[in-house]
């Protein structure tokens, strides 16, 4: 035992000598919530393939559904706009919870100071089954609001008919 006491205390003289101010170890939970967030992407990225090969989508090369989905929100709707998939980032977007949303319509997010004008027009290319691309202000679970950036598409199953809608959102 005074071998370690002799070896911690000279770490601490050497520290001082050197001025040397020492702070906790902190890494152990940087390395977990890294790892966490690496998981999360991964269950959500295997979640969208086996949805994609589930409905047997015709993938689009506008969309690389593995990239977006560590930065992005990723949403998918079903073909009458009922939320069946949302990426777990979702949380840090607007302080939702996965669950929170599934089954509802995305319309949960919008609200008074949401403009009408984009709302007509991300329904008219639904309707039309174009993709777009627009920015809406959204509300947050807390009630703020905030901007986001939506590219939202349609997704044809193989047979060519419309099986999914597919939304890549971030904070604008």
């Amino acid at each position: 035992m005074s071998n370690l006491n002799q070896y911690e205390g000279a770490i601490v003289n050497y520290h001082n000598d050197l001025r040397i101010k020492s702070l906790p170890i902190v890494c152990v939970d940087f390395h977990y919530e890294f790892l966490k967030e690496v998981k999360q992407s991964f269950l959500d990225l295997k979640n969208l393939k086996k949805m994609a090969y589930q409905n047997r989508w015709k993938l689009s090369p506008d969309w690389d559904i593995s990239s977006p989905i560590k930065e992005e929100v990723i949403i998918v709707t079903d073909s009458k706009l009922t939320i069946v998939f949302a990426s777990h980032n979702m949380i840090k977007m607007n302080g939702y919870l996965q669950a929170e949303v599934l089954g509802k319509s995305p319309k949960m997010f919008q609200g008074q100071v949401t403009d009408t004008i984009v709302s007509n027009e991300i329904n008219t290319a639904i309707q039309s089954q174009q993709p777009f691309e627009k920015t809406v202000l959204n509300y947050k679970k807390n009630g703020e609001i905030y901007a986001c950036l939506i590219k939202g598409y349609p997704v044809f199953n193989l047979k060519g008919q419309l099986s999914h809608y597919i939304a890549f959102e971030k904070a604008a």
